[in-house]
């Protein structure tokens, strides 16, 4: 499916036009089972990195700027998840947004966010190219988080990189989660801070784990796979 832009909302072409003064960026196609999407993405990733390491250099990595492979894992999960129409899913930390766009086009309500608004631009230009009407778009400060009715689900990949944020997660998590709901999070077996934040998610949550093997430029990695229930 190939994006024309003249066919987007001229919300969106704004939006676009915006972030085209900022960024070299592209539409890619994405295929998460039978969900086919566009996605907005960067197309200068060497140069805006310049060679910073993620899982060494976590306090000044632009995490939301690539689609990473635990991204794909957790989109895989929501293609794959049985869905009543119109439930409702906030994905956090949502960078490009793949895992709550695939959701979005199972059937879900869903609110894509993140913590500065141009990353919520590029998630609007990927909603839009591909004709998923039913997306929010909200800033959320996990230390500050506004009020939001509860979700049935709540998602996150590579969202646990600084032990700071732990405690404000987790609240985060207490404030948005229904009280049947489920949080899936996924992570590249590498991130360090992974434990310890489990450490203190299993006070409060049944937490299940599995992990997943995939394909990707570094080689074959590890993705963890966290399914968080209220106890």
């Amino acid at each position: 499916m190939k994006v024309n832009i003249a066919d987007l909302p001229e919300k969106a072409q704004q939006v676009l036009k915006r972030i085209r003064k900022k960024y070299k960026v592209g539409f890619e196609p994405l295929r998460i089972r039978d969900v086919e999407l566009e996605i907005l993405q960067v197309t200068d990733l060497e140069q805006l990195l310049a060679g910073k390491d993620p899982f060494a250099d976590v306090s000044s990595f632009p995490f939301w700027v690539k689609l990473w492979e635990a991204s794909l894992m957790l989109a895989d999960i929501m293609a794959s998840l049985p869905c009543e129409p119109g439930q409702t899913l906030l994905e956090l930390g949502a960078g490009l947004g793949a895992p709550g766009l695939v959701a979005a086009a199972r059937g879900h309500k869903v609110t894509l966010s993140d913590y500065e608004p141009h990353i919520l631009d590029f998630q609007r230009v990927s909603a839009a190219a591909n004709g998923l009407t039913v997306v929010d778009f909200c800033m959320i400060d996990w230390k500050k988080p506004p009020e939001l009715a509860p979700f049935a689900t709540i998602i996150g990949a590579e969202i646990l990189f600084r032990a700071e944020f732990f405690e404000p997660l987790l609240a985060v998590f207490k404030k948005y989660l229904a009280p049947q709901g489920t949080i899936y999070l996924a992570h590249d077996a590498r991130r360090k801070s992974l434990p310890a934040f489990l450490d203190l998610a299993q006070k409060e949550y049944q937490v299940a784990v599995s992990a997943r093997k995939m394909k990707s430029a570094e080689g074959e990695l590890t993705i963890i796979i966290n399914r968080l229930r209220r106890k």
